[in-house]
């Protein structure tokens, strides 16, 4: 487990590394990215590179923490990936049940896949439910992540690559929105983020604005550290009530 730089959460638990592209979102990927690097690196945790790789020896890294923690689960690999078996979410989910200090968040963009599991399992209550909606072709996973029981449910639309629309934020109770890094990154346009801003505010849902990425409000591209995440000029970073 590790500090991250994530804003939106304190450390990062990696018990799965590893993915494959399912949608938009994933053709920049930076855990692909970082993965290949830690791999040339010679890390054995990333021997595999970017191949589904079930790590059995983290599994117990969250009861090493006694102080409460919110824990970004899978930020390498996505947790209901096909290649997961429901097993191994078991093992994980037992973990999260033996830690109620902390309270983790769970974020997929295979929300068909979560509802499948947690059909027949209960949701702890220290866990946070989130799928990635960064395009109008994945907002259908919304409506499936609402059909599920849990304390919060969010939406992550980052990297966001278009402009959504209209959204049915029922029952969401937090939307994280950021831009894209990277070198072949795509820009946001800041009248996007304002439409899910009021979007989240009409609903009561949190709303927290993450960064602009190399594409900055002005639609000039630079370093993300230069763009920053200020929008209208004001910090929005609100967590939601649990």
């Amino acid at each position: 487990m590790r500090t991250t730089k994530i804003e939106w959460t304190d450390k990062t638990w990696n018990p799965i590394t590893g993915c494959t592209k399912l949608s938009a979102g994933c053709a920049h990927c930076y855990a692909e990215n970082m993965a290949r690097r830690l791999s040339a690196m010679g890390q054995a945790k990333y021997k595999n590179g970017f191949e589904i790789t079930l790590h059995e020896d983290v599994l117990n890294e969250p009861m090493k923490w006694r102080n409460p923690h919110t824990i970004f689960v899978c930020s390498m690999s996505d947790l209901f990936h096909e290649n997961v078996p429901f097993d191994f979410i078991d093992k994980v989910i037992k973990t999260i049940k033996a830690t109620p200090q902390h309270r983790y968040q769970l974020l997929t963009k295979r929300s068909e896949r979560m509802g499948k599991y947690f059909k027949t399992r209960i949701v702890p209550e220290n866990v946070w439910l989130g799928t990635t909606v960064e395009a109008q072709s994945a907002k259908n996973r919304i409506d499936l992540l609402r059909a599920i029981p849990a304390t919060i449910r969010f939406l992550s639309c980052e990297p966001l690559i278009e402009d959504l629309g209209s959204l049915n934020l029922e029952n969401i109770d937090w939307v994280i929105v950021g831009g894209e890094s990277g070198k072949s990154a795509r820009p946001m346009k800041e009248e996007w983020v304002l439409s899910i801003e009021k979007q989240a505010k009409d609903n009561g849902s949190a709303f927290f604005f993450k960064q602009w990425g190399t594409w900055g409000s002005d639609g000039i591209k630079r370093s993300k550290h230069a763009n920053g995440k200020l929008l209208k000029g004001k910090i929005r970073q609100a967590m939601p009530i649990s």
